[in-house]
């Protein structure tokens, strides 16, 4: 599954033509299109999530792209994939911490497309793990964060641990950074180059884990 990061500048400003080995995915950060208004895009009044599309359609090949949304005022963090010239859906961070002004969305959400199963998280709900154990326990084959700006080695280190944990590769794309890790917890990329490309290896083990614990109890039936 190659992979394309662009960190830096805005969606219209890519126009690369990919030859010999064209990446699966391209993926933008929050910078590439900016804010995104719901009510004047069905109105036509801009087309940005049209525009992510196109791009798919130009480079054929799947779009994952960062941006703020606007639904009436309510202000979200999202995500929109695209594919071939199709839009897939808009995915939103779940978690809002200490009432920021970015409003939460509703679950998770796993993309089925020709590059694999590809789950997505947005921002901040890499610092809640429970985002991509879901994603592992549904079935993503690879997981891609889109993030702001980082924080020194913070975010680093959870998508590390959170990989090993949940046995399924993260790549991360932020502004003006992007790193992967594999499943055994290494970091195998980094770079702060835009546009960069990297060759993430599709793996998937799977083990028994057995633990003791209280409850479940059930009183044994008497014999007839």
């Amino acid at each position: 599954m190659r992979i394309c990061f662009v960190t830096k500048g805005s969606l219209s400003e890519f126009s690369d033509s990919f030859e010999g080995n064209p990446p699966e995915i391209v993926c933008f950060g929050f910078q590439a299109i900016g804010k995104v208004s719901y009510e004047r895009e069905l109105r036509g009044e801009t087309s940005l999530f049209e525009d992510v599309a196109l791009l798919s359609k130009e480079q054929r090949n799947v779009v994952v792209c960062g941006c703020y949304t606007d639904a009436r005022g309510i202000r979200r963090k999202s995500v929109v994939v695209a594919e071939r010239g199709r839009i897939l859906g808009v995915t939103d961070m779940m978690n809002r911490i200490d009432g920021g002004e970015f409003r939460s969305g509703a679950g998770v959400k796993i993309f089925d497309t020709s590059a694999g199963k590809l789950g997505i998280v947005v921002a901040e709900d890499l610092y809640f793990p429970r985002v991509i154990e879901t994603l592992s326990v549904c079935g993503a084959e690879a997981v891609i964060v889109i993030f702001e700006e980082l924080t020194e080695s913070l975010e680093q280190v959870l998508m590390r641990a959170q990989a090993f944990m949940y046995g399924i590769p993260v790549c991360l794309c932020a502004f003006g950074y992007a790193e992967t890790a594999d499943i055994g917890g290494k970091l195998c990329f980094a770079t702060p180059q835009s546009p960069c490309f990297y060759e993430l290896r599709r793996e998937q083990e799977y083990h028994l884990i057995e633990t003791r614990r209280r409850g479940f109890y059930k009183k044994k039936k008497g014999t007839f």
